[in-house]
């Protein structure tokens, strides 16, 4: 499960940035999680508990905000929503369609005390 490797290196990430800033606890993170990026947001909470077991964001809230996928078709502009990477256009039914989100893996803040 590959949630587990990411969990681990946000919980890096956001504890480092803490001690940067000199502080010795993560109280809160939020992150933006994307429909196509593969991550599977129920199984990375799983894993965040175990991930941040001893370090300065132990016991920290975690909200994830899903962001759903769209697109636009290069050929005609159209955006719409997708489902996957191997889209249509609803409006000129070509299949040059451009992701332009969905694929957002990023910390979007960080709580520190």
């Amino acid at each position: 499960m590959h949630e587990m490797s990411i969990a681990m290196s946000v919980v890096e990430a956001v504890a480092d940035r803490a001690r940067q800033e000199g502080c010795s606890m993560v109280t809160g993170i939020e992150l933006v999680v994307g429909r196509l990026s593969g991550v599977q947001a129920d199984s990375l909470r799983f894993c965040f508990s175990a991930a941040a077991r001893n370090t300065p964001a132990e016991g920290a809230e975690l909200v994830i905000e899903e962001r759903e996928a769209s697109g636009v078709c290069d050929a005609c502009g159209a955006q719409f929503p997708l489902s996957g990477y191997h889209a249509s256009c609803p409006e000129c039914g070509l299949f040059r369609v451009r992701v332009v989100s969905g694929e957002e893996l990023a910390v979007k803040s960080i709580t520190i005390e």
